[in-house]
């Protein structure tokens, strides 16, 4: 269900699965509801159906969120729901008394109040999780676009990111406009950063804890770092780039002293109980990011503190992170025991985005190529189905890391590790629609597979090939 939901719904099959979701929640608030209006009215105590209600909803919401403060607010909606419609019952609009004796407008009645409150209260409820995307974690700050304030300095990298973008229709600049989600949980977790806390445990000499704090007094670095989604269609959108912010993994596997010979460490969340096995190896060039594009790391990018894996897939670049677990054997995460490739590195991809006719009557073409840590030296372009290619034009590559702990995570290197770069092609269209083909090559000159595959189970591969109506641009 997962794999079907993934790679044939993709966005809608999440969509799909949040609206579900909320009529499951609204129906249970309904029962409840209607309950306490059912046996207010049998006992003629006209208190209990406002506070049956109340405590109900109250108990369902918190129960779900783990959040019994905010609970209030979807208990406090359809309460007063219930209320108005109780005080009015001494009046035909209620329907308390019938001509004919029998119960069916009470019955109607009290299912009318039990839908009007599990809709005030869901859309209350709702409120409370609102902005999963852009808001924060609790008294982290907002990272969403509509913070006014940069929490860490990174305008000049961003400026750099614009002066290395093409402005062609339809595609992103070097720093994505949306960073896609994919989540296995309908709503995202919310974590207050007093409470937060990351625990290294396992094979270690010592296990330890570490407060959001902690983490925000090391030294960190910025970087800009590409996600690409393993259920992705190969010319898909949910490929993107943005400047992280945050602690390189390699402070605390040295700080823990792994003992075990397993050379693996499992990376967990309390948060939506999601897990991936890493190698070892592959944490030494990782970061614990709490930043994302100079703000606060966004809720619904894993706030307080994610992982971030260079040249993984995105999908087990595990989101608010709570445990770091050093093991004595390898162990199946999250996604290989549902049959996907799970940790590896990240397929080779020359994305065909833009599109545009100039006013000289010349077209332009472009995308993003994306090798994970292999690196892109060229993108080619064929208008005749592969037999002939041309060159591109290719953006030089972003920065490396910066900061204080540059040196230590992201190697200092002048360009960045684990990033896409831009690219465009213009030319004299032929006649009518055609045909455009796009692949690239790696930084060691390697040529990616032309052969086509779908996501499932290794992640989309294979040259990307569009047709184009100049008439249309």
């Amino acid at each position: 269900m997962i794999t079907f939901a993934i790679t044939v719904l993709g966005d809608l099959g999440q969509k799909l699965n949040l609206v579900f979701a909320t009529l499951l929640v609204a129906a249970a608030f309904a029962l409840v509801t209607g309950l306490a209006v059912a046996i207010g009215r049998r006992v003629d105590v006209p208190v209990v159906p406002t506070l049956g209600t109340a405590a109900g909803v109250w108990a369902l919401t918190a129960a779900a969120t783990v959040r019994p403060v905010p609970a209030l607010g979807a208990a406090a909606g359809a309460a007063v729901v219930v209320a108005a419609a109780e005080l009015a019952g001494s009046s035909e609009a209620v329907g308390v008394t019938t001509e004919d004796g029998n119960g069916r407008r009470r019955v109607v009645s009290a299912l009318g109040v039990a839908a009007a409150a599990a809709t005030v209260g869901t859309a209350v409820g709702r409120t409370q999780t609102t902005d999963a995307s852009g808001g924060s974690a609790t008294n982290a700050g907002n990272g969403g676009s509509g913070d006014s304030e940069l929490a860490f300095e990174v305008e000049d990298q961003v400026a750099t990111a614009e002066e290395r973008s093409y402005d062609i229709d339809g595609m992103d600049p070097a720093i994505s406009e949306g960073f896609y989600q994919v989540d296995i949980s309908s709503v995202n977790p919310n974590f207050d950063t007093d409470e937060w806390t990351l625990s290294v445990t396992g094979a270690v000499e010592a296990e330890f804890e570490l407060t959001y704090d902690d983490i925000r007094e090391m030294d960190h670095e910025h970087r800009f770092m590409t996600l690409r989604c393993v259920g992705e269609s190969l010319n898909g959108h949910k490929t993107d780039t943005a400047i992280w912010t945050g602690v390189p993994l390699s402070t605390i596997v040295e700080e823990a002293a792994p003992t075990g010979d397993c050379g693996c460490v499992m990376l967990r969340s309390d948060g939506d109980d999601f897990y991936e096995q890493f190698p070892l190896d592959a944490l030494e060039d990782g970061l614990l990011a709490f930043g994302m594009n100079g703000r606060h790391l966004p809720r619904g990018h894993g706030a307080p503190v994610r992982a971030l894996i260079p040249g993984h897939w995105g999908e087990i670049n595990v989101k608010w992170l709570t445990e770091v677990e050093f093991l004595e054997a390898e162990a199946e995460g999250y996604w290989e025991k549902r049959g996907w490739h799970g940790t590896g590195p990240v397929e080779t991809v020359a994305k065909i985005h833009g599109q545009q006719r100039r006013e000289d009557g010349q077209v332009v073409v472009g995308g993003h190529a994306y090798a994970g840590t292999r690196g892109i030296s060229e993108v080619e372009v064929s208008l005749d189905g592969g037999e002939t290619w041309e060159t591109a034009e290719l953006t030089e590559r972003l920065p490396g890391a910066w900061g204080p702990a540059a040196e230590v995570g992201g190697g200092n290197t002048e360009y960045a590790e684990d990033a896409w770069r831009s690219w465009r092609y213009v030319y004299d269209p032929p006649d009518g629609a055609h045909d455009v083909v796009a692949r690239a090559y790696e930084a060691d000159g390697t040529l990616q597979p032309e052969e086509e595959r779908g996501a499932f189970p290794n992640g989309p591969a294979g040259w990307v090939e569009q047709t184009i109506d100049p008439s249309d641009l």
